[in-house]
């Protein structure tokens, strides 16, 4: 690259490399004091002193304009492929949380191009808010919890209620009753009983939970939408090969937008790594516990209305 700026610099010069000396120094010197001086520290130069001060002036030009752009003259060919850099240039991530549409490519299971899909930003681009993710996250755990959890108090205990022995003479300890808590098979105090550990969260918080659910699989790039989640036969081995196919997925969750198709469901019941959801019961838990989210085109749409719908119906 150095000889090819010097190639055209001599190429460009008119005269010899003195005139080419004059000319730098004039230019860049023009119009002041040290213009002057210089010219008569120039005409002192003599002999190997003149020559060599050319070449160290053509040297500091080449530094001066190495750092410039340039492109292959028209009779210079291209650039020799080792001088070229190979490596990728990287690119400015994307903004997360500025509601903005996004453009999503559309595929199947045959891996087939499809066109592309909008997502809305008010859906799939929002803030990510751990505080909402975990708040919903406790009330589904809390709310799906059975509660069945009984013990049994001094009056549900089986045994009978007559008094042990006298209260005095006996040199033990006074009793009452056999079915007390200190004695064997006896009855638990303060004890757990059947009750529901759901609390209340807003309808807007959850469902700023399932926008902010979304916004973070398709901010790691884990959301991926099909055309459709049909499959030509309900052959396992069908899911078991696109699934090693995908890079860096532990467990798949398929979203559809209507009834589960019958040889999806087939396909996919005996593996513990692939579950499937209807679009109504896309919930925040479930797109956590899975890595990777495959929507169809239809679920997307069911979503996206259903999040402007009013609270009070």
């Amino acid at each position: 690259m150095a000889a090819l700026i010097s190639k055209r610099l001599l190429r460009c010069s008119s005269g010899s490399l003195p005139s080419l000396g004059r000319s730098y120094f004039n230019s860049r010197n023009a119009g002041s004091s040290s213009f002057y001086k210089s010219r008569d520290v120039f005409s002192r130069l003599s002999g190997e002193r003149l020559l060599s001060a050319e070449y160290s002036l053509v040297r500091s030009m080449i530094r001066q304009f190495s750092t410039s752009i340039l492109t292959p003259g028209p009779d210079e060919g291209a650039f020799p492929s080792d001088l070229l850099s190979k490596k990728t240039l990287a690119t400015s991530e994307r903004t997360i949380g500025l509601c903005q549409d996004l453009l999503i490519p559309v595929t199947n299971f045959h891996n087939e191009d499809k066109g592309f899909m909008v997502l809305h930003g008010d859906v799939f681009d929002l803030p990510i808010r751990k505080d909402i993710i975990h708040r919903v996250v406790r009330w589904q755990l809390a709310k799906r919890q059975q509660g069945t959890h009984c013990t049994k108090t001094i009056s549900e205990v089986s045994g009978t209620g007559r008094k042990p022995w006298n209260q005095k003479g006996t040199g033990k300890a006074r009793h009452g009753t056999l079915r007390g808590p200190q004695f064997r098979g006896g009855a638990t105090m303060h004890g757990p009983k059947p009750r529901s550990h759901a609390f209340k969260v807003n309808k807007k918080v959850r469902r700023l939970g399932l926008k902010i659910a979304l916004s973070a699989r398709a901010a790691e790039g884990k959301l991926l939408i099909f055309e459709d989640l049909e499959v030509p036969t309900h052959k396992t081995k069908n899911i078991v090969n696109y699934y090693n196919q995908m890079e860096n997925t532990k467990k798949l969750l398929l979203v559809d937008g209507g009834p589960i198709d019958e040889k999806l469901k087939l396909s996919t019941q005996n593996l513990h790594y692939v579950n499937i959801l209807p679009a109504i019961g896309l919930n925040v838990y479930s797109i956590l516990l899975h890595d990777t989210l495959v929507m169809s085109r239809a679920a997307v749409t069911r979503i996206v209305e259903r999040m402007p719908t009013p609270i009070n119906r």
